[in-house]
C-alpha cells in the first residue's frame, strides 16, 4: 500500500540537507558557512539521541516487525536503515564542504594547524598551554587495566590512544583521553609568523602533541591516537512510583540520562583496527545495528559554531530596531493600553517586552503577573523582571515547564531561585508539556481592573530573540485577555478549569479545541471551493506532521483550495498530485534567522481570519500539550503578518521546493532577486523611517550576530 505521508524521520534529514546546502553556498559569508556546519552536526546529534533512540527503542520492542502502532506505517527497522543510508551520504557531503572550506580559509590566510604542521616557534607555545592550562584537566586513562569500562559521556569527544614500541618489544597497549573542550574550548590561537596570518589549533593536536609527555612513565616511544565520541539515548524514563514527584523524577531522569544506550559512534575512519574492534566490544556495538558512522580527523563539529573570530570585517552588520509605535513614548504599558503592538523578532527589538514587565513590576497600580517560560536566556532579564516584581509586592506566578527537552536542568534551577525569592511556581501538568507563550498582567486603572500582556509564538528569551524569527503580540484586548486568564487558571487547577477552556471566545487553545476548529476551518474551505467561490488556506509552522490534517488538506487541494505553505523543518506532505485541482505552493526556507513563528490564515469566505500560534501541526502539539493560537484582531497589524509572509512566499534566493521527493531544489523565478530574510527587514524598517528619519544600512552582511547560535537543533527540541 502506499504510503498517504513521507516518513517523518526521512523528512528531518531532509530539513537537515537545507542546512548543509548553506554551508555549501558560496555566496554565504565563510564564517557564516562554517557556523552551519556546526549546527549541521549539532542537528544531527540531537536526532540521533531523540529520533534514532526512539526507534531503536520501538525496533527492540517489536522485534522488527512492521506496524506497531497506528503511527507507523513501515517499521522502525526499514526506517533506521534507510536512516542509516543518508546519514553516510550526508557525512560524505560534508567531509567534501569542509575541505573546499578550508581551502577558502587558506586563501584568506586562515590556517587550521595539527600538531605535524607546526611552524619552529609553535612548539614551545603549544608545550608551556599543555603544562599550564591542559594537563590538570585531562585523566588519561589505560582502559585494559581497568575492569569496568569508563562511562563516556554524551557531547564529549576523545582520544583513543594506541602506545607501542617500533621494534615490537612491549605488547601495545590502549589509552582513552576526555578532550577538556568544555572547560578550555575548542580552538587555541597559535603565534602566527606575520600579522595578517591566523594560525589556530584544535586542542585534541594539542594532547596529541603530547603524547610522549603524558606517557613517558610507560617506556613507549610511538604514540598513535584517533577522535571518536559517543551519542547516547537522551529520552529521560520516567517512573511510575506514586511516593515520587515530579521534580525527583526529573532529577532521576536527568542521571539515567548521562548513561544513556549508545545508539551512535562516530570515529576517524583511519582508527587503529585493533582498537576500533575493542571500542565497539567494550561498548557493545556491532555493525549490524547501523550505529557505526566512519568519518574525517576531526569530529563534534557543533563546536565551530564558535570558530574564533578571526575573519575580516565586511560591511556593517544589520541590528534590530524599535518598533515605530515604540520610539517615541517612554513607556510601552502606555502604547499597549491604547492599541496592539506585534513584535517581529529578530527584526524588532525584544526590550519592549522586558521593559513592559520592568514597568508592571514597578508600577504601584499593578497587583499581579502570570507568565509561561519554556527555554530562558542564562542570566534572564526576565526572571529578574519578574523577582523585582515580586520584592515590590506583586502576586507572581511562573509556569516553567521542567519537561523542555535539554533545558530540564536549568529549568529546575530558575525554579529553585523563584521559590527562593518566594515567587509562586507551577511546574506543568501530568503527561502534557505547557508549549504556550503567555503573559498576564493585572493592573487596577480607573477604579476598573484591567488586563494586558502579550501572546507569543515564540520563548521568553532575549538572546534566541536575535536569531529566531517570530512574532509576540502585545494587548490589552478584553476578550484576548479574559481567555489567557483562563489558561492560567488551568494551568494552576487544570481538573477544576479544564471546562473553562472551552469556553475561551478568542484563543484556540491545546489539547482541547485547535484540531477540530482546524479541520472546521479547512472544511470551510472546501465547501467554498465547491461551490466555485474562492477558497485558500496559507500556513506557517516549523513543522507539518499530522496525518489527519494533512488529509484534509489532500482534501482541500482536491477539491480546489488554492494552498500555501511555508514549513521550515518536517514536512510530511504530499504536495504534487494528478487529483489536485491546483498545484500545491509548499516552500522551506533556510537562512540567517531560524524561521520559528506559525501563521495560519484561512480566506473564509472573504472575512478572513488571521492567527499566530505556539503550536506546530504535530500530534504532540495538538493532543499532549497546552498551546495557544491567537486571533489577530487589529486590521494594520493583519496586513503586516500577511505582507511578510507574501514576502516569504515569493522568496526566489534561501527558498526550497517541498516536493513528493524532497530533494531540496531552490525556487528559482525570473526578475528581481528576493531573499525574504533582508526584504522583511527593509519592508519594516520603511515603518520605522516614517517616525524617526534614518536610513537602514545598505550592507548585505550577516543579518545578526548570533551570541550562541545553537539554532536549528529545537527542530528536535520542542
Amino acid at each position: 500500500m502506499k504510503r498517504k505521508t513521507i516518513p517523518r524521520d526521512i523528512s528531518w534529514l531532509s530539513f537537515n540537507a537545507r542546512v548543509l546546502q548553506e554551508a555549501a553556498d558560496l555566496t554565504v559569508p565563510l564564517r557564516e558557512r562554517i557556523r552551519f556546519l556546526g549546527i549541521f552536526s549539532n542537528n544531527m546529534d540531537e536526532f540521533f539521541r531523540v529520533r534514532v533512540a526512539t526507534l531503536k527503542r520501538m525496533n527492540e520492542y517489536s522485534g522488527g516487525k512492521s506496524k506497531i502502532n497506528m503511527h507507523l506505517e513501515i517499521s522502525p527497522a526499514k526506517i533506521l536503515n534507510d536512516i542509516q543510508s543518508t546519514v553516510l551520504e550526508q557525512q560524505d557531503e560534508f567531509n567534501t564542504i569542509w575541505e573546499g572550506i578550508r581551502k577558502e580559509l587558506e586563501k584568506e590566510k586562515i590556517f587550521l594547524i595539527s600538531e605535524k604542521g607546526l611552524n619552529p616557534i609553535q612548539p614551545e607555545f603549544l608545550m608551556n598551554y599543555f603544562e599550564e592550562e591542559v594537563r590538570s584537566n585531562i585523566i588519561p586513562l589505560m582502559v585494559e587495566s581497568i575492569p569496568q569500562f569508563p562511562f563516556l559521556r554524551d557531547k564529549s569527544i576523545y582520544l583513543g590512544v594506541v602506545l607501542s614500541r617500533q621494534d615490537n618489544s612491549m605488547k601495545k597497549k590502549y589509552a582513552l583521553i576526555e578532550v577538556p573542550s568544555r572547560v578550555l574550548g575548542r580552538f587555541v590561537l597559535l603565534p602566527s609568523p606575520t600579522m595578517d596570518e591566523h594560525h589556530i589549533i584544535l586542542l585534541e593536536d594539542i594532547i596529541r602533541y603530547n603524547l610522549r609527555s603524558i606517557f613517558a612513565y610507560f617506556g613507549y616511544d610511538t604514540y598513535e591516537s584517533w577522535v571518536f565520541k559517543v551519542t547516547r539515548d537522551a529520552e529521560i524514563d520516567m517512573d511510575n512510583d506514586i511516593s515520587t514527584n515530579l521534580i525527583q523524577k526529573i532529577e532521576k531522569g536527568l542521571k539515567n540520562r548521562r548513561k544513556g544506550k549508545p545508539v551512535r559512534f562516530v570515529y576517524d575512519k583511519e582508527m587503529d583496527k585493533g582498537l576500533l574492534e575493542y571500542l565497539m566490544k567494550r561498548l557493545n556495538l556491532t555493525r549490524k545495528d547501523g550505529n557505526l558512522i566512519p568519518g574525517g580527523r576531526i569530529h563534534n563539529f557543533r563546536h565551530f559554531m564558535d570558530f574564533p573570530d578571526v575573519f575580516p570585517k565586511k560591511g556593517q552588520r544589520r541590528k534590530s530596531f524599535v518598533h515605530p509605535l515604540l520610539v517615541k513614548t517612554p513607556r510601552v504599558t502606555d502604547v499597549v493600553l491604547e492599541q496592539d503592538v506585534m513584535l517581529h523578532f529578530p527584526y524588532h527589538s525584544f526590550n519592549p517586552v522586558i521593559d513592559m514587565l520592568r514597568e508592571a513590576a514597578m508600577d504601584p497600580d499593578v497587583t499581579a503577573i502570570k507568565i509561561t517560560c519554556y527555554r530562558l536566556a542564562s542570566n534572564s532579564k526576565i526572571i529578574n523582571a519578574l523577582i523585582n516584581a515580586h520584592r515590590n509586592g506583586k502576586h507572581v506566578t511562573v509556569m516553567i515547564e521542567l519537561k523542555a527537552r535539554f533545558d530540564e536542568e536549568a529549568n529546575l534551577e530558575w525554579k529553585e531561585r523563584l521559590e527562593e525569592e518566594g515567587v509562586k511556581v507551577l511546574i506543568g501538568i501530568p503527561d502534557m508539556k505547557v508549549h504556550a507563550k503567555l503573559c498576564l498582567i493585572k493592573k487596577k486603572l480607573n477604579n476598573r481592573t484591567t488586563y494586558y500582556g502579550f501572546v507569543s509564538t515564540g520563548n521568553q528569551n532575549e538572546k534566541t530573540s536575535m536569531f529566531y524569527g517570530d512574532h509576540c503580540l502585545l494587548t490589552s484586548n478584553r476578550t484576548i485577555m479574559a481567555d489567557v486568564n483562563k489558561l492560567f487558571l488551568y494551568l494552576e487547577k487544570p481538573k477544576e478549569y479544564e471546562k473553562l477552556l472551552k469556553t475561551c471566545k478568542a484563543l484556540i487553545p491545546c489539547p482541547i479545541t485547535l484540531r477540530s476548529e482546524l479541520l472546521k476551518m479547512i472544511t470551510r474551505e472546501i465547501h467554498l471551493a465547491q461551490k466555485g467561490k474562492k477558497a485558500s488556506i496559507t500556513l506557517k509552522m516549523n513543522s507539518l506532521v499530522d496525518e489527519e490534517l494533512i488529509a484534509r488538506l489532500y482534501d482541500a487541494a482536491r477539491a480546489g483550495v488554492h494552498l500555501q505553505l511555508v514549513v521550515r523543518g518536517i514536512f510530511c506532505m504530499y504536495t504534487e498530485n494528478k487529483k489536485f485541482v491546483e498545484p500545491v505552493k509548499a516552500i522551506s526556507i533556510v537562512d540567517e534567522y531560524l524561521e520559528h513563528a506559525r501563521v495560519f490564515i484561512f480566506h473564509n469566505g472573504g472575512k478572513e481570519k488571521v492567527f499566530i500560534s505556539s503550536a506546530d501541526w504535530m500530534v504532540r502539539n495538538l493532543d499532549h500539550r497546552v498551546e495557544a493560537t491567537c486571533p489577530i484582531f487589529d486590521e494594520d497589524i493583519r496586513k503586516v503578518l500577511k505582507t511578510i509572509l507574501g514576502i516569504q512566499l515569493n522568496d526566489n534566493v534561501k527558498a526550497r521546493i517541498l516536493n513528493n521527493g524532497l530533494n531540496n531544489q531552490y525556487v528559482r523565478t525570473p526578475g528581481k532577486k528576493v531573499r525574504s530574510q533582508i526584504e522583511i527587514y527593509q519592508y519594516l524598517y520603511s515603518k520605522v523611517k516614517k517616525t524617526v528619519a534614518e536610513e537602514p544600512p545598505k550592507e548585505t552582511a550577516p543579518l545578526a550576530p548570533p551570541p550562541n547560535p545553537i539554532v536549528l537543533l529545537k527542530q528536535t527540541k520542542q
